[in-house]
């Protein structure tokens, strides 16, 4: 089984370059970010012409995130509260998670938020934010045994995961409270797929459209896929996959697949 995960910036804007990659690769899930669009407006059917079945949950203009699978997935929800009703509604009101279960595999396709620069309401917001996630990933691991957490996680845990020309004192996505933030989700049970394949730097998923930085490959680690030891020892391959960042108007970010066996 193969799952993919891609901040698309817009799937109005790229739809045509999702829809060929996913003709070029027929991965099993694809778990798209930032779709930006209402559920109504959703370009649903050229990925339905191509065989796949969508569970949306957008808005408009921000945020927004999907789950496009080859089967018909089980179990589907979105937010927080549908599987934690004791958290605050006002956690859902942004379009940030969705999850469902394939072969006994739970999916939670996540959008974190960015979190603006240190010190601001939005990063507050996001720190507070991943506690939430905390506590929903661990009344999901209750129920399932057998969990990949992939997105955009706007978090680089490691020195090796960003550029050496950035500065990591204070720096958004890098910070020390976002990286202990999701070193503790982590510890509930969870892995990097990347990592059991590759160790080295210089392996980035998104690039800012500034500064000529995708040519320069001045990029960051943010889009992960996290297992739980079942997925993990079951993990075949990770790989960043480069190409469509290289193609006329991209999104900033670009897919990351996961290989199950």
């Amino acid at each position: 089984m193969k799952i993919a995960t891609w901040n698309v910036n817009s799937i109005r804007t790229r739809l045509e370059q999702v829809i060929d990659w996913l003709n070029q690769n027929p991965v099993d899930v694809l778990c798209l970010q930032e779709t930006k669009v209402m559920d109504s407006d959703f370009p649903r059917s050229p990925f339905e012409e191509l065989g796949y079945h969508l569970y949306l949950s957008g808005q408009k203009a921000y945020n927004g995130v999907a789950l496009i699978s080859r089967q018909p997935l089980l179990d589907v929800s979105t937010g927080f509260t549908s599987i934690v009703p004791t958290i605050p509604p006002e956690w859902d009101e942004q379009k940030r998670v969705i999850t469902g279960v394939i072969d006994s595999i739970r999916i939670v396709n996540l959008y974190v938020p960015n979190g603006a620069a240190v010190g601001t309401e939005k990063y507050v917001y996001k720190l507070r934010w991943l506690t939430v996630l905390k506590e929903y990933l661990r009344s999901l691991l209750q129920l399932q045994p057998a969990i990949c957490v992939c997105g955009d996680f706007n978090i680089a845990l490691e020195a090796k995961d960003i550029h050496e020309q950035v500065s990591l004192n204070n720096h958004i996505m890098a910070s020390e409270a976002e990286r202990q933030a999701l070193r503790d989700i982590l510890a509930l049970g969870f892995a990097d797929a990347f990592r059991k394949f590759t160790q080295e730097g210089g392996n980035y998923s998104w690039w800012d459209y500034r500064a000529a930085a995708f040519r320069r490959n001045l990029g960051w680690r943010i889009d992960h896929h996290y297992l739980t030891p079942v997925l993990y020892e079951r993990a075949k391959s990770c790989i960043i996959d480069v190409a469509p960042r290289k193609l006329p108007q991209p999104s900033d970010h670009t897919p990351v697949v996961v290989e199950l066996e």
